[in-house]
């Protein structure tokens, strides 16, 4: 029988944290902002699945959820680790999957002719704070990128991410039989 993990460990009460690799870094380090901002994401995309949605979305999330765990271990490595390890990078194939299943909302959505409130069905709304959670991540993870490398298509990815989670809002959104709720300026 395997042993179990023991939750509690201890080693973070002095405000650090263990880089995998060894290294500790202070709990604020861009390092942590970044992976932990990915994990904040792949929770929020947890509870998109939650929600009423089509098989091809869940299957897609799944993906996704198992592509952020490895972008998450990816960011937590620190320079060491990096070295005696592969990269796991995002290829032009994951950043052109989430292209086309955008490209298959798009031919079954209407027109978007106006901006959009961030609202509607309980899965859009869930669709919606995972793509601004995912806008976060990216920021992050470009700052980091600013103090070490990063893969860029890892950037591309979470990018072309906010836009398919966006897609997705609204996909959620026409399935459950709700309006689109349109942005319209007040007049003054």
């Amino acid at each position: 029988m395997a042993k179990e993990v023991q939750i509690y460990t201890k080693t973070g009460d002095d405000g650090t944290t263990g880089l995998i690799g060894g290294s500790r870094v202070k709990k604020y380090d861009v390092r942590l902002e970044a992976y932990g901002t990915v994990d904040e994401l792949n929770s929020h995309i947890g509870l998109v699945l939650t929600a009423e949605i089509d098989e091809r979305a869940r299957e897609m999330l799944t993906e996704i959820q198992s592509k952020l765990f490895i972008i998450g271990s990816q960011l937590a490595m620190d320079d060491e680790a990096e070295k005696n390890m592969a990269r796991i990078p995002c290829s032009e194939q994951d950043i052109e999957r989430l292209e086309h299943e955008m490209d298959h909302m798009l031919e079954i959505l209407p027109r978007l002719n106006h901006f959009i409130l961030p609202a509607g069905s309980p899965g859009t709304a869930y669709a919606h704070i995972a793509r601004t959670v995912c806008r976060r991540a990216e920021r992050r993870i470009v700052e980091l990128s600013d103090k070490k490398e990063v893969d860029p298509n890892l950037i591309k990815y979470i990018n072309r991410l906010s836009d398919y989670l966006f897609m997705l809002a609204r996909k959620i959104n026409q399935d459950s039989h709700c309006d689109e709720i349109l942005w319209i300026p007040a007049k003054k």
